[in-house]
């Protein structure tokens, strides 16, 4: 990271180092079937997954070892691997830890997890019920004996995404549905269930794969169904008691859809630096221009705005990210604070992560089309990081109104007259205003003029906090300067009427900045140190040659003039 006076700290190593040059890794899965690129992401999260040893206490405490595996640069290298990672992980194995006190039964289940020899699951969404989970149709209901039948109803209840087809590994399930004891509903709640033993499905159990994803890491993302599946007691995680307060028991339930939404969201650093890298390393390589005067794409502001925009918003999504991971690790915090930031960093690091796929690419040409230059490919999985673990517009309505309304409070800022919180504080006024003219926030006209602000306020919010992390650790000034221009840009008009920052001040801004780091592009992205990530041939001329080398060749011995002639022969009209 850049130093306070803009010198380049290389990035510590990860664990993955020794993992990328192992067979598994080297292997290329662009020529294997889409079903064997499913299959091989299986050992490759596993080879992720024991190289970080991850403990029960490490999913408890939320370590920082945790952390660390999801900013690795290896998980965008296999999108598909990440997902069945922090699914078993986060997802079925942290909600299992979350309900293991007092169930020593539960400690066997938990290793079997983190050492991966067994796959997990985390079934909550259905076909019908994406973020309305509240009404969900899957019904468990209990027996007189104490064991529970768990049934999908309807087709609209069976289980949507989760990847449950036998994989050679048994595979288990925190599965949710609703609860009904003596025919009175107890709630929504969690339920341990297999679901294969590696080879078929259980009895009652059926899944259906759906097609591969285009582009993106091919994941075994199924349709789930349950009929009459008969589970022992133990199965329940958590009290049978009904609960005084359901709504929240449910929300405490899938908390660690919360931790995922920052987990999945810190894959962000390391894809905004491995696309920044690959495309300054090609606007350094690549020239244009007759033989005596050829200068490299760089050399145009048109390819130094989107290059250099893409390093000031990695290293400050980096900070950003350490920042927003150490105020969620606070047990001490309330409970919507830590997921409200978990929210706003999501937020901003997925805007980032995407404007800088499409910039990027663009500015690569013809070559930022190919999946084998990566950035199409990671781009597609950005995207689908964008959905789990709660679409961001929903989610951003939630937390904007919970604000706008005052009940509760997100950490304040400590740059208060800087542009971007003033930024912020102005949207969020200018909301507060129309709620105090209507009769309820759910009135149709206020919602009509809030809703539409909802996701820009909590970008607005994480812009502001992403700004005071980067002033905090010292960025170079820079850094930080092109950052805010870029977040400008954004809504020039805003910053022009209401606080005088006029267009050509705000050119003025961008344009200082940029001559400030190209003399630096080659320090800033070397110190992102995920050159041995990127499998990209054009990042370099002897990467280029290799891959070229490698293609397929097509020769042949036909002469020109014999094409020619056919060409241009015409039919003779038949007498």
């Amino acid at each position: 990271m850049a130093g306070p006076h803009g010198q380049v700290v290389p990035q510590a190593l990860h664990r993955s180092q020794a993992l990328i040059g192992s067979p598994i890794w080297r292997i290329k899965p662009q020529l294997l079937p889409a079903c064997e690129r499913a299959r091989l992401s299986y050992d490759r999260a596993k080879s992720i997954g024991l190289a970080y040893s991850i403990t029960k206490d490490d999913l408890l405490n939320l370590s920082q070892k945790f952390w660390d595996l999801h900013t690795d640069p290896i998980t965008p290298v296999d999108g598909a691997a990440t997902t069945l990672l922090t699914i078993q992980y986060n997802l079925a194995a942290g909600t299992i830890t979350q309900f293991s006190e007092g169930r020593p039964d539960l400690d066997a289940v938990i290793d079997d997890l983190l050492q991966f020899r067994k796959i997990g699951q985390f079934m909550l969404t259905e076909v019908g019920h994406g973020l309305d989970v509240a009404n969900l149709e899957t019904v468990a209901t209990r027996l007189p004996s104490g064991e529970f039948i768990l049934t999908s109803p309807t087709p609209s209840a069976a289980k949507y995404m989760p990847p449950t087809i036998p994989m050679g590994v048994p595979t288990i399930a925190v599965v949710f549905a609703r609860l009904f004891v003596s025919r009175e509903d107890y709630g929504i709640r969690p339920f341990l269930v297999p679901l294969n033993d590696g080879q078929q499905m259980c009895e009652g159990v059926t899944a259906r794969l759906l097609p591969y994803r285009e582009l993106a890491s091919p994941v075994n993302h199924s349709i789930t169904a349950f009929k009459n599946v008969r589970l022992p007691s133990t199965a329940l995680l958590g009290p049978l008691e009904k609960s005084d307060f359901p709504h929240l028991s449910f929300l405490q339930s899938i908390w660690r859809i919360a931790v995922g939404s920052l987990a999945l969201g810190s894959v962000a650093v390391p894809v905004t630096k491995i696309h920044t890298m690959i495309g300054a390393s090609y606007s350094l390589r690549r020239c244009v221009g007759d033989a005596e005067r050829r200068v490299p794409l760089l050399h145009f502001r048109t390819q130094q705005i989107p290059v250099l925009t893409a390093i000031a918003q990695s290293y400050v999504l980096e900070a950003f990210q350490k920042w927003a991971v150490e105020r969620f690790r606070d047990a001490d915090e309330d409970l919507r604070v830590r997921h409200g930031i978990a929210t706003c960093y999501k937020a901003v690091a997925v805007q980032f992560a995407q404007s800088i796929a499409m910039n990027i690419s663009e500015r690569c040409g013809a070559q930022g089309l190919h999946s084998f230059n990566m950035m199409t490919r990671l781009h597609a999985e950005v995207r689908g990081i964008s959905i789990a673990e709660g679409d961001i517009l929903v989610v951003a309505i939630r937390l904007a109104t919970e604000l706008l309304l005052g009940r509760y409070e997100l950490p304040a800022t400590a740059n208060s007259s800087s542009l971007l919180a003033l930024h912020e504080n102005g949207l969020l006024e200018r909301c507060r205003e129309v709620i105090s003219r209507g009769t309820d926030h759910r009135a149709p006209g206020v919602t009509k003029s809030v809703l539409p602000y909802c996701q820009r306020i909590v970008e607005a919010i994480g812009h502001r906090m992403a700004y005071d992390a980067a002033v905090s650790v010292g960025l170079s000034q820079g850094l930080i300067d092109l950052f805010v221009a870029s977040i400008v840009q954004l809504d020039q008009a805003w910053y022009s009427e209401n606080v005088g920052f006029n267009t050509l001040q705000q050119e003025d801004l961008q344009g200082k900045a940029l001559d400030a780091i190209l003399p630096h592009v080659e320090d800033l992205i070397r110190a992102f140190s995920v050159d041995r990530y990127v499998s990209a041939p054009i990042v370099s001329d002897k990467a280029w040659d290799t891959f070229v080398d490698d293609l397929e060749v097509f020769g042949g011995r036909s002469r020109v003039s014999h094409v020619l002639e056919d060409a241009y022969e015409f039919p003779r009209p038949h007498l």
